[in-house]
């Protein structure tokens, strides 16, 4: 018997079971309902199996055959012995999804055949399909495993903290939403944010190595306040465009941090409190500087957390915020959240680029907002590096939030949607959406044209909402921030942009981003502006209830699309067509295969160059249909 196979009996033998027929009630009480009160296992392994099924996990979506039971449609996946001989099937109940997936899973189990054995919770579940994987990916296997142990620890602590958390909100900020104001108030809508599942990947709220202690003192869904820790330097060993002088003013100097002795000789690099010890001991060893490098013995300036972690806003400066390294990981065992230092160098050219096509494109000049990501230090190593993101003038009176926001719940218990429809649309949480899909599809459009693509999903998309001040109404802004891994389709970059354009690509030094025809752009304006931060709110805004269906939104998005491709030009070869053929028209749509490429396979494995860029194939929820996509 195979390794496969063994582990596969085993898993099976401890699983909680009992028997069922396929065709029968395989859980208490009626199938799990939206909206209904969901345990925390049962929500994330619903949210594991469906993504297993979108990307084709172990062959659940191309090896299985649909089956309709009385109770709804199953799949079925058969079980090969060694010998080739029949050895059963494992049974998921399924429902029809038509976002990223044709289906999603419809209760939180498998059922074995023949015996009719149900396997329910995390560990059993997935140790049956844990044993069908190929040896070679049984480490992934292993590691996916445990990130959805530290999901599960971790949703439980939300769960426990919610009212603690939301009590604390309230009392710092005030009782509704849509009047947390300014940059510092902006760090509140990002503790929501963090507690709310990920579009896609399904273990998103969990961070490799950290314990609840941990996340409670530097997570952003706790909204914590901890002081940075500081590293003096020598000047030598730092890269610093624009020299000491390009620092913010409340940088810290040696002497101000107790190294009078270095204030010549030395630069202040702070440092998160979690990467002190071994992580940081390691890495000065690594870039040569131990023994060079001394770490100040006391905190200086207090910091909150903001959505990505790892980034933090200072108490004293709110808008200034620091991204440091961290030695964890997020959306994938590869998924690091230290900061390759190249990547600083391509996020300031990023801002180059956005401003070149503004500068071009009038009509976003006060529409379309970026941080300043010009300024930045690192010492040639991951763990030793530093952004200075500067957020514009003038917001202390507007709502800035991420788009990963609005469908988080708020204190109070409706979704921050709802407060900030109430204050500026009129209770209209749609028309407040579709106001956001114009400016943002528009804008997104016209950089394809551009040959342009950006990574900039839910976390990296702010609203700014206020009033104006001539007249007082409402005026909705969209605020970016890390354009540092975009896609170029580098001969329309060079028409549009003329001499110009190679001057701007020079930095990009990641031959993955320089694409010479449109697919690149295509598939990273489908599955991050599309799929994150559209189709998702249409599909979101239905199952809470917002709408009657998905399609309710989606007329919006395929309508807003459709215009800001009209307006590409729609000959053969222009890009309105290619955005027409590509996304409106396709039959089928790139999906990030998240899963697969960030924990489960190598990348010798999957195939995938980019784990943020390996892609499987979805419908393509655009084209109209005739039934309710749910």
């Amino acid at each position: 018997m195979t390794r496969a196979a063994t582990a596969a009996m085993a898993a099976m033998a401890v699983a909680p079971s009992a028997p069922v027929a396929p065709g029968a009630p395989v859980a208490p009480g009626a199938p799990v309902a939206p909206g209904a009160p969901v345990a925390a296992e049962e929500t994330l392994l619903l949210r594991v199996l469906s993504a297993f099924i979108r990307e084709d996990v172990v062959g659940l979506r191309t090896r299985s055959t649909a089956v309709e039971r009385e109770d709804g449609r199953w799949l079925r996946l058969p079980l090969p012995l060694p010998d080739g001989g029949d050895g059963g099937a494992l049974l998921v109940p399924v429902r029809a999804d038509g976002f990223q997936g044709e289906d999603a899973a419809r209760l939180p189990l498998l059922v074995r055949e023949p015996d009719g054995r149900r396997l329910t919770g995390s560990e059993a579940v997935l140790g049956a399909l844990t044993a069908l994987a190929d040896p070679l990916d049984l480490p992934g296997f292993d590691a996916f495993a445990e990130e959805c142990r530290q999901t599960l620890a971790t949703m439980r602590l939300h769960d426990r903290t919610a009212h603690e958390v939301f009590d604390d909100l309230t009392a710092r900020y005030g009782g509704d939403p849509a009047d947390w104001t300014g940059p510092a108030a902006s760090l509140a809508y990002d503790t929501l944010a963090a507690r709310l599942d990920h579009p896609v990947y399904p273990t998103a709220r969990g961070r490799s190595g950290l314990d609840d202690e941990q996340l409670r003192a530097y997570a952003p869904e706790f909204h914590p306040r901890f002081g940075l820790r500081w590293l003096a330097v020598p000047r030598e060993a730092l890269t610093l465009p624009g020299g000491p002088a390009a620092l913010p003013a409340s940088w810290p100097s040696p002497a101000g941090l107790g190294l009078p002795e270095l204030a010549h000789t030395h630069l202040a690099l702070p440092v998160h409190p979690l990467t002190l010890g071994a992580p940081l001991r390691d890495a000065l060893r690594e870039a040569g500087l131990e023994g060079a490098a001394v770490l100040a013995d006391g905190p200086y300036l207090d910091a909150v957390p903001t959505l990505s972690m790892r980034t933090v806003g200072l108490v004293g400066e709110p808008e200034l915020h620091l991204k440091l390294p961290l030695a964890t990981a997020t959306l994938g065992l590869r998924n690091r959240r230290t900061i390759k230092p190249v990547t600083l160098a391509h996020g300031a050219a990023g801002q180059r680029v956005v401003e070149a096509v503004i500068a071009r494109e009038p009509r976003f000049k006060d529409a379309v907002l970026h941080a300043d990501e010009t300024v930045y230090a690192h010492a040639g190593h991951e763990l030793l590096a530093v952004l200075c993101r500067r957020y514009p003038a003038g917001l202390d009176r507007a709502v800035v939030l991420p788009l990963a926001a609005l469908l988080a719940t708020a204190p109070g218990g409706r979704l921050v949607i709802d407060h900030l429809a109430d204050r500026f649309h009129g209770g209209d949480p749609v028309a407040l959406l579709d106001t956001c899909l114009t400016l943002l599809l528009d804008w997104q459009a016209t950089l394809y044209g551009y040959g342009i693509a950006l990574a900039s999903h839910q976390q990296n998309v702010s609203l700014v909402l206020d009033r104006t001040p001539q007249d007082g109404r409402t005026r909705l802004r969209l605020l970016f921030k890390d354009d540092d891994s975009p896609r170029f389709h580098v001969p329309r970059l060079r028409q549009t942009l003329g001499a110009e354009a190679d001057e701007l690509l020079a930095p990009f030094q990641d031959p993955r981003m320089l694409g010479e025809d449109h697919r690149a752009v295509t598939d990273m304006l489908t599955t991050i502006t599309l799929h994150l931060c559209a189709g998702s709110y249409a599909f979101g805004l239905a199952e809470h209830g917002r709408t009657a269906s998905p399609e309710a939104v989606l007329g919006l998005v395929r309508e807003r699309l459709a215009e800001a491709a009209e307006r590409l030009g729609t000959a053969p070869g222009e890009p309105g067509a290619v955005l027409r053929e590509r996304v409106l028209d396709a039959a089928e749509l790139p999906v990030k295969a998240m899963v697969t490429a960030g924990t489960l396979l190598t990348k010798e494995r999957s195939g995938a160059s980019d784990v943020n860029t390996h892609y499987t194939t979805g419908p393509n929820y655009l084209r109209r249909r005739g039934r309710d996509l749910r």
